[in-house]
């Protein structure tokens, strides 16, 4: 089989491997489509992300849908969530897998992820996809799941204020969910034209193009002055970070889902503490699948029109490249 293994930071790689065998209650799936995340460009570009390095040639990729290839499942589509938590630590019997102490997680560290035409995976990790959704809308799933988490996190409410600072496919999708969850005013901001003019078609009653901070007193301006009740930081830029702790209103929310290259967010403590803010942190997602699966097969959120870019596994250095320079919104490989 074909797989695209990353050897050094920027260092992409077309390789020819056997196919996995599957272990003990795992299946065998052949991958028609990833995503690339944006942890994935962190592992392209740097080789690393947070304190997770690069040990061996990897292969990246956890936003993945696929067909299985073997057994009595076999033909059927699916969908795969790319973490495997032990389900045996204390953060996964409190209900909280995405903490666990010893997961396994798609294209991160030593665990190989779906940048391949086959990979073997737990089958608990397998939902069926819906013959109404596309293999590359099954990719989307995960950050749909990742989006989910974040405004659960945020316990939004209807007629609620909300900033989305960031409007890559997360970011996106988050504005979706607010505008889902009733959020009265929905203000969106990014450094790229297109992304602002997506975020305005997706739900968002004011978009805004981020320009050196000006952009405050416009988020301010659509809020009466208040500020928002929620803000959500999704871009992992510190630009975002303090834009997010500047217009959130006293008392109120910010939900840091993004990644910085650096591994370091800092913000104004004085500010955090005269607001009296809640801070949380976005680790991942637990058990968003079936959410996902219905609300898009539903039409309740567009996964689709994300989708601006599409290359086949062996110009996966081409993909990255133009994901890296963020000419669209989210860049698909199909197998």
């Amino acid at each position: 089989m074909k797989a695209v293994r990353l050897h050094a930071p920027g260092d992409l790689r077309l390789h020819d491997e056997p196919t996995p065998k599957p272990g003990i209650g795992e299946t065998l799936v052949r991958v028609k489509a990833v995503g690339i995340c944006g942890s994935d460009l962190h592992w392209f570009g740097q080789a690393g992300i947070g304190d997770a390095w690069l040990q061996k040639p990897l292969v990246l990729g956890h936003e993945f849908a696929g067909v299985i290839a073997e057994g009595p499942r076999q033909g059927e589509r699916v969908v795969v969530d790319p973490a495997i938590p032990c389900n045996a630590c204390e953060f996964c019997l409190q209900g909280n897998p995405n903490l666990c102490e010893h997961m396994r997680f798609a294209g991160h560290g030593a665990e190989d992820g779906a940048l391949r035409e086959y990979i073997a995976w737990p089958d608990e990790c397998m939902f069926p996809l819906p013959d109404s959704l596309s293999d590359a809308d099954g990719a989307m799933l995960e950050p749909l799941g990742v989006a989910i988490h974040a405004v659960d996190l945020a316990h939004l409410k209807a007629g609620m204020t909300v900033g989305v600072f960031g409007c890559g496919a997360i970011g996106l999708l988050i504005v979706q969910l607010a505008r889902l969850s009733g959020a009265a005013t929905i203000i969106a901001t990014d450094r790229l034209v297109h992304r602002v003019e997506a975020a305005g078609s997706l739900g968002a009653t004011k978009a805004i193009l981020a320009e050196g901070g000006a952009e405050i007193q416009e988020v301010m301006a659509a809020t009466g002055g208040c500020g928002v009740n929620i803000a959500f930081e999704v871009a992992g830029e510190q630009e975002a970070v303090e834009m997010s702790f500047t217009t959130v209103l006293p008392g109120g929310k910010v939900i840091l889902v993004g990644i910085p290259a650096n591994d370091i967010t800092s913000f104004p403590a004085s500010v955090a503490r005269r607001k009296g803010l809640t801070i949380k942190m976005v680790r991942r997602m637990k058990h968003t699948y079936p959410r996902a699966i219905e609300l898009v097969s539903t039409g309740l959120v567009d996964v689709r029109s994300l989708v601006t870019h599409r290359f086949p596994l062996v110009k996966a250095v081409e993909a990255f490249a133009v994901a890296q320079r963020r000419e669209g919104i989210k860049v698909i490989i199909e197998m």
